[in-house]
């Protein structure tokens, strides 16, 4: 086998048990450990043929740098890894190699070593049939093995831990100790013995009372003792104790009580004086036959009957006197009874409690006295567990009590005899307790909604609320109730009282005053104060309350407020519909809103109209859409008239204009309801009356004379022919009601038109058109025929 030699390898195994085995791919070359100790590892593989060595490498898995190589020859079969370091994991490589260095099969195996081997610290022995052993603890190990051997014989246990105690040895003999660490690579070698000898086996004792105030003690000889130890008591405690050490094997107690029970224990010891097992006997002194006990009080007498020193007297009375006597009796007779000893029962438990809570918060416990009652104890445990208790000589105890607990009570009365008997047990529920953190939330006119927090002992919750009409109440065990239907604008006595079925209804709960929200108002009025201003009246049946009245519409939200009966809304567009309503606020919260009103304004007037003169009698005014305006009615007046249009168009036609007058214009927007806006706008004028009887005359030569009659005299006019030869103008002087054209060619029809002339801008095209033929006279202008007047003033 070589020495350590430092080697990396990487590989994938699987951790196996001692005794397992990897085989090599398609070879059957395999490796197996047959025995694993702190330092070795003991492998067997089978032969390969062809091979003529075997190399085995084991690399420790956790610890860096350490592997050990080792070489074996074709004959070996078995190998040994020595020098591993414990309780640690190695990867084991075989290799069946050739003469010529090749590997032929090869093989993997992982396998931990066994712990350190532990080291003894002491062993010893407290009993004949076993030794304990005590060690330090082992890194890695497990559990461990101890073996006890005598010659050839060993008994060994497994431990977990120190100190471990072997069994089942024999007495007084002499063992080796070893130890051996174990986990689950192995075990690890055997520690140096320690030698430990367990102890004497006890003496096996034979006992008898010869007299009434003797016992004698026999035993048999025990192996290795030195010497034997022999201890007698009273077994009830009374008086001394008796010890004897002999080298004997017999041994009499003499002065004894007669009749009474004694306890004797023995134990052998060696020549070092270390004691071994001890035996424990118990053996009753000779004495009188038979006892006989009487207890009497009046005319009562109790008896007990008893060959000891004791017997019970039953079916005692509680909190009776008696006198005990006792006499003995043999076959020669009885003897005289003893003094009579008086003793007191224990008294009986006491009657007539009863149980009270005199004021919130305190339970009072009376009771009656009991005879040979010296004191008395109550104990009272509420239903959480926790007891108290009250030391008394008197009939009564006060104790604190909590609301919602029930509360078990019992009575006990004591004296030098001892505790009552348990009596009647009695139970006492206190009211439950007062819903805590109490809120009121107003959720609406008529709804208020109470919450609180849970309390003990509580069955069921009753919620009242109380005003000057009458009570509203609500049950429930949930803690939360909604109270409705109640009176709006109106304070209520607010009270949440707890009930159990125990105790009833705890009416100590504080009560809370809560205010309802405002009653809704009632529109009552809306009335029209201005073009875009409007008053709104309500009945007021509310205390101190502000009300907020609320126009809504596609034009958007207006809002007036007061404390009284009425507000103004302002600033209404016109052309508008609303809703209105209205609520009341006060600090109790805000009520519903009252029902909606409609409300409409007047429809707005239009932003522009145009008046325009189409004849000189029908004049076209048009305008603007007006918001919320269903139909139009349109006016022109002047002192000589009036002319007037209802349409639902944005344009009128008006007929019957006079000229040359001046018109006031206005206009009613009408909404669809009726709702009327009066709008006025700049006056009109109408334009300068068109001359009438117009004519045309030859004059001498070329010439045409237009004449026509002035509707004003003032007025200057102007004139117009239009030929296919060419068009002629001519102006008149003022005040003329002709003009010459001269040099106008003959053989021509002519349109001849007078208009008067204004200061605003262009002539006038509405005047009328006449239709002249002018002939010719030769070269000259002949007749001047009137053809009536042209097809579109006709069509006018």
């Amino acid at each position: 086998m070589c020495g350590a030699k430092s080697k990396s390898l990487i590989f994938t195994g699987l951790l196996f048990n001692c005794l397992e085995m990897i085989f090599s791919a398609n070879t059957g070359f395999s490796m197996s450990i047959y025995d694993v100790t702190s330092r070795s590892i003991y492998l067997r593989w089978p032969k390969i043929s062809g091979a003529s060595s075997y190399r085995v490498t084991a690399t420790a898995v956790d610890t860096v740098g350490h592997s050990l190589l080792a070489h074996f020859s074709d004959v070996t079969f078995k190998g040994t890894l020595t020098s591993l370091i414990p309780n640690t994991l190695y990867a084991i490589q075989a290799e069946a190699i050739d003469k010529n260095g090749i590997i032929l099969a090869e093989t993997q195996i992982m396998q931990s070593t066994a712990p350190d081997i532990p080291v003894i610290d002491q062993a010893y022995s407290k009993l004949s049939n076993s030794i304990t052993v005590e060690w330090r603890a082992v890194p890695g190990a497990t559990s461990y093995l101890l073996t006890a051997q005598d010659g050839d014989s060993f008994i060994e246990t497994v431990v977990t831990n120190s100190p471990g105690t072997v069994t089942g040895l024999k007495p007084a003999t002499l063992y080796r100790i070893t130890i051996r660490s174990i986990n689950s690579g192995g075990k690890s070698q055997p520690s140096p013995f320690r030698k430990a000898k367990t102890v004497l086996a006890a003496p096996v004792l034979s006992v008898s009372s010869p007299s009434c105030d003797s016992i004698a003690v026999r035993w048999k000889a025990v192996y290795m003792a030195a010497g034997f130890s022999v201890s007698l008591m009273r077994s009830d405690g009374l008086g001394r104790m008796l010890k004897e050490n002999t080298t004997n094997t017999s041994l009499i107690f003499t002065n004894l009580d007669p009749g009474t029970l004694y306890t004797i224990k023995a134990y052998a010891w060696n020549i070092n004086g270390i004691p071994g097992d001890d035996f424990t006997y118990n053996q009753r002194t000779k004495g009188a036959l038979t006892y006989s006990v009487t207890a009497s009080s009046g005319l009562l007498k109790l008896k007990c009957n008893t060959s000891s020193a004791s017997c019970v007297v039953p079916s005692l009375r509680c909190g009776s006197e008696y006198y005990v006597s006792v006499t003995a009796y043999n076959d020669a007779g009885s003897s005289k009874p003893t003094d009579a000893v008086s003793l007191k029962t224990i008294p009986c438990a006491p009657v007539n409690i009863s149980i009270e809570e005199d004021e919130p918060g305190h339970l009072l416990v009376s009771w009656s006295s009991v005879n040979f009652g010296y004191y008395y104890v109550v104990f009272v445990k509420s239903d959480d567990g926790l007891e108290v208790h009250c030391n008394t000589s008197h009939t009564q105890c006060h104790f604190q009590s909590d609301c919602g607990f029930t509360y078990f009570i019992s009575v006990f009365a004591y004296n030098k005899a001892g505790q009552s008997p348990l009596g009647d047990v009695f139970n006492y529920t206190t009211a439950p307790c007062c819903p805590s953190d109490l809120r009121a939330v107003v959720v609406s006119s008529d709804t208020v909604q109470v919450t609180w927090a849970p309390v003990r002992g509580v069955d069921m919750y009753q919620t009242r609320a109380v005003d000057w009409s009458g009570v509203a109440l609500c049950n429930g065990t949930a803690t939360a109730c909604t109270l409705s239907a109640l009176q709006c604008n109106t304070q209520y006595n607010v009270t949440v009282y707890s009930f159990s079925e125990a105790r009833g209804s705890n009416t100590s709960c504080a009560s809370k005053y809560v205010a309802t929200a405002p009653c809704s108002p009632e529109i009552k009025n809306i009335s029209k104060e201005a073009l875009s201003v409007v008053s709104v009246h309500w009945q007021s049946n509310n205390e101190e309350a502000t009300y907020i009245v609320t126009a809504r519409g596609e034009a958007g939200l207006w809002h007036c407020r007061s404390s009284g009966n009425s507000c103004t809304l302002i600033n209404l567009p016109c052309g508008s519909a609303f809703s209105v309503s209205a609520i009341a606020r006060s600090p109790a919260g805000q009520s519903l809103p009252s029902h909606s009103v409609p409300l409409e304004t007047a429809p707005c007037c239009p932003n522009d109209l145009i008046v325009t003169q189409v004849t000189q009698s029908v004049t076209n005014i048009s305008w603007s859409v007006g918001m919320g305006a269903q139909t139009y009615v349109t006016t022109l007046e002047s002192p000589k008239g009036q002319a007037k249009c209802h349409t639902l168009q944005n344009y009128c036609l008006l007929g019957c204009i006079t000229c040359s007058t001046n018109y006031t214009v206005s206009l009613k927007a009408i909404s669809e309801t009726g709702l009327t806006s009066s709008c006025t706008y700049r006056g009109y004028s109408s334009s300068a009356c068109c001359p009438s009887g117009v004519k045309l005359y030859r004059l001498g030569n070329n010439g045409i004379r237009v004449y026509w009659r002035a509707s004003e005299e003032t007025r200057d006019y102007h004139t117009d022919l239009h030929g296919s030869k060419g068009n002629f103008t001519c102006t008149p002087s003022s005040g003329l009601s002709h003009c010459d054209i001269m040099e106008i060619p003959c053989g021509d029809v002519y349109t001849v038109v007078v208009s008067p002339v204004t200061d605003k801008g262009p002539k006038l095209t509405f005047c009328p058109k006449k239709i002249y033929s002018v002939t010719c006279s030769g070269s000259s202008v002949g007749m001047v025929i009137y053809r009536g007047k042209s097809n579109a003033e006709q069509r006018i």
